[in-house]
Order: structure tokens, then sequence, then C-alpha cells
């Protein structure tokens, strides 16, 4: 192999990273977007043997939704493994929930979880509120927050799922250790051909 067919090879390698990197950080800004689900089973845990953990649940309302609210506020959180937590209805306008720029804490059981990687809210109503963020904490797992500041429709789960991305972190690990192994291999039969 010639010294400039080794230069060609390693600039093409050199072009593959970089397009892999690019597209990894604009797929990045994709994920922290809640999405629509079309359909969540849901886990009742509420009447649940299995409901023996307990969580904090700290919901903070944006200050661009409306002053009050008389929607209807459930939300349903799991881990990668099957394990889901459901809360319905955690609105109640009595107690002034979910007003704008507010912070409303509660505590829900369900079957304990590992790490906890989705989020789902389901507004149904016409006041529109508009969540700031959800942060759950769990006795066994990290605290982890769920950014939506964006209305969310009616009558639909709407939320987060990170789960999913693991398997996309692994196979990108993958990518990057095949390109590290290969870039080495370049320089390896680069300088056997300087030699």
């Amino acid at each position: 192999m010639s010294p400039a067919m080794i230069r060609g090879l390693l600039f093409l390698l050199v072009i593959t990273v970089a397009s892999i990197t690019s597209g990894a950080r604009a797929s990045r800004s994709i994920v922290f977007l809640p999405q629509p689900l079309s359909s969540l089973d849901i886990i009742n845990t509420t009447s649940n043997q299995n409901a023996r953990c307990s969580f904090t649940v700290s919901i903070r309302t944006s200050c661009s939704s409306p002053a009050l609210t008389r929607d209807q506020i459930s939300l349903a959180f799991g881990d990668a493994y099957g394990n889901q937590v459901y809360a319905p209805r955690l609105d109640d306008p009595s107690s002034r929930a979910f007003e704008r720029c507010s912070r409303d804490t509660y505590t829900v059981y369900g079957p304990c979880t590992y790490q906890i990687c989705y989020a789902y809210l389901y507004r149904s109503g016409y006041d529109g509120w508009i969540p700031y963020d959800v942060t759950i904490y769990g006795y066994h797992t990290k605290a982890v927050t769920f950014t939506y500041n964006v209305g969310i429709p009616s009558d639909t789960w709407y939320g987060h799922n990170y789960c999913r991305s693991r398997a996309v972190k692994s196979a990108q690990n993958l990518g990057w250790s095949l390109l590290s192994i290969g870039s080495t291999m370049l320089y390896t039969i680069a300088g056997l051909f300087r030699g």
C-alpha cells in the first residue's frame, strides 16, 4: 500500500468520525423533546400487592400555564424492565394544585423499580395546563428530571422515554471502539510501509 493510499484511508476515517460525531450531536437534541405516545399499557399499582416502594414526585407548572386549571392530570413512570408506577388523578382544584409557576409534591406508591427512565403525563380537559418539569425520587434510584415546558395535548400520554437510548448509546460506543481499532490498525500499517 502506497503512502498516498494510506493518507487517503486516514482522511476517509477522519471524515467518517466527524460525520458520526455531528450526527450524534443532532440526535441528542431531538431526544430531549417530549413526545406523544400512541398507547400506554397502564398497570394499576394502587391496589396491587407489589406496591411496596414509595416515590416522591415533584411537578413544576410552567409560568406560561393558565393561572388555575381544572384539567385532570395523571402520571405513569417506570424503568426499562417493565416495572411501572401509575398515579391517576393527581389534580385537585380545591387544593389549588398545578397553579401557574408552582411546584406540587406527591408521594406515590408502586412496585420497586430500577433506574427510572420514562415518564408520561396524561392531561384531560380544556384549560391547557402546561407542565415545566417532573422530578422523581426513588429509594433505590437516582433522582431523574423530565423537562417539558410545552403544552401537552389533551387525552394523550405525553412525555419522555430514555430507556431506548441506552441501546443507542451502547451501539454508539461500539461504533467508536471499532473506529478506534481501525485507526490504530491504519497507523500500524502506515508505520510498517514507512520502515
